[in-house]
C-alpha cells in the first residue's frame, strides 16, 4: 500500500496507453521541385542512409508537388523515441552532402511523431479587424513558445498557419523582353538580399591623424516590398531593369495551403500535444491557465475557444473509478453488517479493498502503466471483483466460526474452500489485463 500511495502522483494519464510504435519523421523541402524530382533529388538519398537504423521496423515516405519530402521512420514498440531520434539525425547528415544546395538551405526538420493532442484551441476575430495572417504570426511569436515551454508538453501545432514571407510576383512576357529568366531573379535575390558585414572607418592600424573609429551600417536584409521592387536584375548601356519592371513583391504568407475555420469563421488553430511520460490533466490545466495569462495582453478583438479537449474522458474516467470504489465500499459495509450484525466483520474489507487496489497502482507502475480509459476501466472490474472476494470470503469465516470453530481455523477451513472460486475470478480477471498489458 505504501508503494501504490508513493507511485500515485507518478503515473502518466493519458487518454489511450501508448500501443502505438515510436516514430520519427524527416521533413526536408526542395523549392520549385515536382514529386518526380524530389523523389530522386532528396527522398531516395535520405532512406538509403536511414534504412536500417538500429530498433527500426519499417519506413515509408511521400514526395509531393509542393515539394516537400517526407519519410517516417517506425520503431520497435517500445524502443527509447529519444534514441531513435538521434540515430536517424546522424543517418541524416551523412546523406545532407548529396542533397541539392536548396534543401540544405531551408533545412532538414527531424521531429519526434506524437499524434495524441490534449486539447485544440481556435483563435478568431469576432469583428474581422485581424487577417488570418497576422493572427498566425501573432501566435508563432507570442503563444506558441510559451506553452512549449510548459514541462510535459512536447509540442504545439498551427493549423491554417500563415507564417510571414515576401512573395515575389514575376510576368514571363516582360522577363522574356528583357532577356531574363525567373533563375535571374532568384540569383539577383541571394545576391542583394543578404547581411554584410561592412567593416568601419578608422579601424586600428590607421593614419595617426584619424581621431575616430566609425562603425559602418549599410542595408542587408530588405524588410518592405519597396525594397524588393528595386533589386536590380540586369545592367546594360540601356539603364538598369529592376524588378519592379517584370513584376512586383508583396507582404504575405509563406504557404496557402491549409485552411482552418471555427463555425464558419475564419480561424487559426493550435494543438498542444503531450509527452509520452507527462500527466495529461496537468499539461492541459498548465497550458491553459497560460492561455488565460496571455489572453489579457492579446490584441483587442481577439480570443480562443477550445472545441476540443481530450482531457475531459480522463477526468471524467478518474472521477468514475472514484466514485465507483466509494460505492463498492459503502456496499460492502451495508451487506456485511446487514448480514452478520458485526462491526468486526465488517472493517475487515473496508481495510482490504483500498489497501488491494492502492498496491495495484505500484504494480501498474512497475508494468509501464498508466492512467488510461482500458487501465481505469480495468480497476472498476477490479473493484466489483475485490468486494465480491471480500464478501464471500468473510461470510464463509463467520459461517464456520458460527459452527464453533476458533478464529484461525475457521479461516483456514474458508479459504479451503472458497479459494477455487477465488483463483477462478482472478482468472477472469487477468482476461481483462493481459490484452490491456
Amino acid at each position: 500500500m505504501l508503494a501504490g500511495a508513493v507511485v500515485i502522483p507518478t503515473l502518466p494519464i493519458s487518454l489511450y496507453p501508448q500501443l502505438a510504435p515510436p516514430e520519427v519523421t524527416v521533413t526536408s523541402n526542395y523549392i520549385g521541385a515536382n514529386a518526380e524530382v524530389v523523389e530522386s533529388a532528396v527522398t531516395i538519398p535520405l532512406e538509403e542512409q536511414i534504412n536500417g537504423v538500429q530498433g527500426m521496423r519499417y519506413i515509408s515516405s511521400t514526395s509531393s508537388n509542393d515539394g516537400t519530402s517526407s519519410i517516417t521512420t517506425t520503431f520497435q514498440t517500445g524502443y527509447n523515441l529519444d534514441i531513435a531520434a538521434v540515430d536517424v539525425q546522424n543517418r541524416v547528415a551523412s546523406a545532407q552532402g548529396s542533397l541539392p544546395a536548396a534543401v540544405n538551405a531551408t533545412g532538414i526538420t527531424i521531429t519526434k511523431a506524437n499524434r495524441n493532442f490534449v486539447f485544440a484551441a481556435a483563435f478568431v476575430s469576432p469583428h474581422h479587424s485581424y487577417s488570418n495572417l497576422f493572427i498566425s504570426n501573432y501566435l508563432d511569436v507570442y503563444v506558441r513558445d510559451a506553452i512549449k515551454r510548459i514541462p510535459g508538453v512536447g509540442d504545439v501545432v498551427i493549423f491554417g498557419e500563415r507564417r510571414y514571407a515576401m512573395r515575389v510576383w514575376l510576368d514571363p512576357a516582360k522577363l522574356a523582353a528583357r532577356g531574363l529568366t525567373a533563375t535571374d531573379v532568384t540569383a539577383a535575390l541571394a545576391e542583394q538580399n543578404v547581411e554584410i558585414p561592412a567593416g568601419q572607418v578608422g579601424q586600428p592600424p590607421s593614419d595617426p591623424n584619424q581621431s575616430y573609429q566609425i562603425p559602418v551600417r549599410v542595408v542587408g536584409r530588405l524588410s518592405n516590398p519597396a525594397q524588393f521592387d528595386n533589386i536590380i536584375l540586369k545592367n546594360t548601356l540601356g539603364g538598369i531593369v529592376q524588378l519592379k519592371d517584370v513584376g512586383h513583391a508583396e507582404l504575405g504568407a509563406e504557404t496557402y495551403s491549409t485552411d482552418l475555420e471555427y463555425n464558419g469563421q475564419q480561424a487559426i488553430g493550435i494543438g498542444v500535444q503531450q509527452l509520452s511520460n507527462a500527466n495529461a490533466l496537468q499539461v492541459d490545466r498548465d497550458a491553459i491557465a497560460e492561455l488565460n495569462r496571455l489572453a489579457k495582453t492579446f490584441p483587442p478583438d481577439l480570443k480562443y475557444i477550445i472545441p476540443v479537449d481530450t482531457t475531459t474522458v480522463i477526468g471524467q474516467s478518474i472521477r468514475d473509478v472514484v466514485v465507483t470504489l466509494g460505492e463498492a465500499i459503502a456496499i460492502v459495509i451495508l451487506v456485511i453488517f446487514f448480514f452478520l450484525l458485526d462491526w468486526r466483520a465488517t472493517i475487515i474489507p473496508m481495510v482490504a479493498v483500498p489497501v488491494s487496489l492502492i498496491g495495484t497502482l505500484a504494480v501498474m507502475a512497475m508494468l509501464g502503466f498508466s492512467l488510461n480509459n482500458l487501465s481505469l476501466f480495468g480497476l472498476v472490474l477490479a473493484i466489483g471483483i475485490v468486494v465480491d472476494d471480500a464478501i464471500v470470503v468473510v461470510e464463509n469465516v463467520e459461517r464456520n466460526m458460527s459452527m464453533g470453530m476458533g478464529p484461525r481455523d475457521a479461516a483456514r477451513r474458508a479459504m479451503e474452500e472458497v479459494s477455487g472460486p477465488v483463483v477462478a475470478i482472478a482468472l477472469v480477471l487477468s482476461a481483462v489485463f493481459v490484452p490491456t498489458a
